[in-house]
């Protein structure tokens, strides 16, 4: 029972992948179906795609590098050699030497041990850099696809609902009232997945800069939001035609 309490609580903790690219998959069906001709059906189906790349590099995240490991083990072992080195050198020590060869073997073993650390060193930090560098690609990909649905609600404003008077430069307008609102729904429904999808980087790969970026995507898209939103509560208060 411990262990199902457990993994419940883990459940309600964590975002699941799959439940994300599963709403993402109804949305994207759902605005096919009633705007089938318009750009952001297109736009829906490159999200779909982009969903479950996401969650196939986040899920990387998760394991190690296993080359960079090897590479790490191999230069501490170099260490250690260098240490045995070192202790070999302390015991000449009891022996008669000349200073010149007194000074050769001590430049020798102190640098094999400083080349040994800062190559462990460098090796024990590329593995999150090379992390860094993936999840910040994933989440440029995002806020891209997130100015690209500002893009398309842009121009869907209450204007065609409130009879305002239009110019020979205006944007087309040919949605009814209840289809500005879907339209408008969509667009923000597209936006809060989009701040899931960026979720799933810092949450396989807690790092303080990739949380950082996670944080100004979902800043990002909850902006994008709120002025769809004010769009679709004008359109509401407006009468059906």
């Amino acid at each position: 029972m411990a262990e199902k309490g457990a993994a419940a609580k883990r459940e309600y903790q964590t975002l699941d992948e799959a439940a994300i690219i599963e709403m993402i998959d109804r949305l994207k069906a759902r605005v096919s179906e009633r705007f089938p001709t318009r750009g952001l059906a297109q736009t829906a189906g490159f999200l779909a795609d982009l969903a479950r790349k996401t969650s196939q590099e986040s899920a990387r995240l998760r394991h190690p590098n296993w080359l960079v490991r090897l590479l790490a083990i191999a230069a501490i072992a170099a260490a250690a050699y260098g240490f045995y080195s070192v202790h070999g050198f302390v015991h000449l020590l009891t022996n008669p030497i000349s200073f010149p060869e007194f000074a050769q073997g001590l430049d020798a073993t102190f640098n094999l041990l400083i080349l040994c650390g800062l190559t462990v060193a460098f090796l024990f930090g590329i593995d999150s850099r090379l992390k860094r560098r993936k999840a910040l690609d994933g989440l440029y990909r995002l806020r891209a696809i997130a100015h690209v649905i500002d893009m398309h609600q842009l121009t869907k404003d209450p204007a065609s609902v409130l009879g305002l008077e239009r110019t020979a430069a205006s944007p087309t307008r040919d949605l009814t009232h209840d289809q500005l609102l879907r339209y408008l729904d969509y667009c923000a429904e597209m936006l809060s997945m989009i701040g899931k999808l960026a979720a799933l980087y810092a949450q396989h790969f807690p790092d303080l800069v990739v949380i950082s970026a996670v944080n100004d995507v979902e800043a990002l898209t909850t902006n994008l939001s709120r002025k769809i939103w004010q769009k679709i509560v004008i359109v509401q208060g407006e009468p059906r035609d």
